[in-house]
């Protein structure tokens, strides 16, 4: 059993005691001070950056959790609890990988840890057809399924190289490194698994794309560059497949309207961040103040807020998930495992990195990723809502949040999000000072009276003709 540290139980402890500053018959105000004292344990060192799947995950969804009793909801899973454990597969490094060609194009196969280097492995030994790109061909089209081999006088046309063959999906993408010596490969291989871990019987991540990605030697590379485009280079991965979990909290207000076929609201946020990370200024904790511990603050005040009240109409679920940063894996199992059927939630709003004002955006307004998709945002707007559409077409937020995986099981599932791109992102230095504190109040303020009206109408959000997203 985890123990509990004793700050953390005298955290706990405080918490239970602190009475509402205001009446529940008043209009209900966000206080400053509780959002600032959610942001201030989510987002401390204490948490060691909330890793995904990390017992620091555990941590903060058991925090979630009892701030969820502590407001009045109930526990919203079958079982009578708050915390849905996620069983994930990790596939562990088991030998060395190798990449070929066919016997007849007189390719000596390479080897890992000395011709190349894994350093993001998808799990799927998969062959593809070559794709080699360099400065005169980066914009070609790159074949689904390919083996992308970047040269390397490809230069700062890399990373631009790198999206469009992962936007294509590209299954291997090899990029000749002339600085990739045997003591950094041996550095490589002692750093831990490049694979990334999947919900068990789900192989394939809903959100993140699915790729391999390596670093190739320069006398790798020179092999490579003779064969000619369209030859099969076969990827064999080594692993062996271990157990990790992760933790959702999932809490519920019940509704009024608890017949067979009624409708139910999901407000969700992910709890989880990149924990110890690569060091940048001397700085390896990743605090995650604004992603994701702003969405879940959002949730916690909201839950907050509408427990306040009357009992709305529509049942509303409260769910902060874990391991969102691996590809939406605490989402991805809370579809397959559902509190009730995914057709009877109407809705379900995202909330993500609201920290910080977006400067694209009008003043006070969240983002609406997939605004176009279904009449969920419009509809929220015109009863209140500070939202409005999303000024980032081109970075796909809308597939980039747990939002994503319900929405391509058919739920009207979209993200509110403040800053799209904000300096701090997946950076250490996303923390408390560099939070808008008064935007992020005001945020969670300006939703509560949409979101109450949502719980009581017969409105049902629908996706619009050609808009509902579908699986690749």
């Amino acid at each position: 059993m985890l123990k509990t540290p004793n700050f953390l139980r005298a955290v706990a402890s405080a918490a239970i005691f602190v009475a509402p500053a205001i009446s529940q018959t008043s209009e209900w105000r966000v206080q400053p001070e509780w959002v600032h004292a959610h942001e201030m344990f989510l987002a401390s060192d204490a948490l060691r950056g909330r890793g995904s799947a990390t017992p620091d995950e555990w941590i903060t969804a058991t925090y979630v959790a009892s701030e969820f009793e502590k407001y009045g909801l109930k526990p919203g899973l079958a079982d009578g609890t708050f915390i849905q454990r996620v069983e994930l597969v990790q596939p562990i490094a088991d030998g060395k990988s190798t990449l070929a060609a066919p016997d007849n194009s007189g390719f000596v196969p390479l080897r890992e840890g000395t011709d190349f280097s894994v350093l993001r492995a998808s799990g799927q030994s998969t062959p593809g057809a070559l794709c080699k790109m360099g400065p005169a061909n980066v914009d070609s089209p790159v074949p689904a399924g390919a083996v992308v081999f970047l040269a390397a006088d490809i230069g700062s046309e890399a990373g631009k190289a790198v999206r469009r063959a992962v936007a294509a999906g590209a299954r291997v993408i090899l990029r000749e490194d002339d600085s990739l010596t045997p003591e950094r490969q041996q550095a490589i291989l002692e750093t831990g698994s490049p694979f990334h871990p999947y919900v068990a019987g789900f192989e394939k991540a809903a959100m993140g794309a699915n790729f391999t990605l390596a670093a190739v030697t320069k006398e790798a590379g020179a092999r490579l560059s003779k064969l000619p485009d369209g030859t099969t280079i076969s990827l064999q991965l080594q692993a062996r497949d271990t157990t990790r979990y992760s933790y959702n909290a999932v809490g519920v207000l019940p509704g009024t309207d608890s017949g067979a076929g009624a409708k139910v609201i999901l407000l969700s946020a992910h709890l989880d961040h990149l924990g110890i990370a690569r060091p940048v200024n001397g700085d390896s904790l990743y605090n995650g103040a604004n992603d994701d511990a702003s969405g879940t603050t959002a949730v916690l005040e909201l839950a907050h807020a509408l427990t306040s009240g009357p009992a709305p109409k529509r049942t509303i679920y409260f769910v902060c998930y874990g391991s969102e940063e691996l590809g939406g894996l605490g989402s991805t199992y809370f579809r397959e495992h559902p509190p009730v059927p995914l057709d009877h939630f109407a809705a379900n709003l995202e909330f993500e990195m609201i920290g910080n004002q977006d400067p694209k955006m009008p003043k006070g307004k969240l983002l609406l990723t997939g605004w176009e998709r279904s009449d969920l945002g419009q509809t929220l707007a015109q009863h209140g809502a500070l939202l409005g559409d999303d000024p980032y077409p081109e970075q796909h937020f809308f597939e980039r949040s747990d939002n994503y995986p319900l929405a391509l099981k058919g739920v009207v599932a979209h993200t509110a999000a403040g800053w799209g791109t904000p300096p701090t992102y997946h950076k250490p230095d996303d923390d408390l000072a560099h939070l808008d504190f008064n935007f992020l109040t005001q945020a969670i303020q300006s939703l509560i009276e949409p979101v109450r009206w949502l719980a009581n109408s017969d409105f049902v959000p629908q996706w619009l003709p050609g808009k509902q997203p579908r699986p690749r």
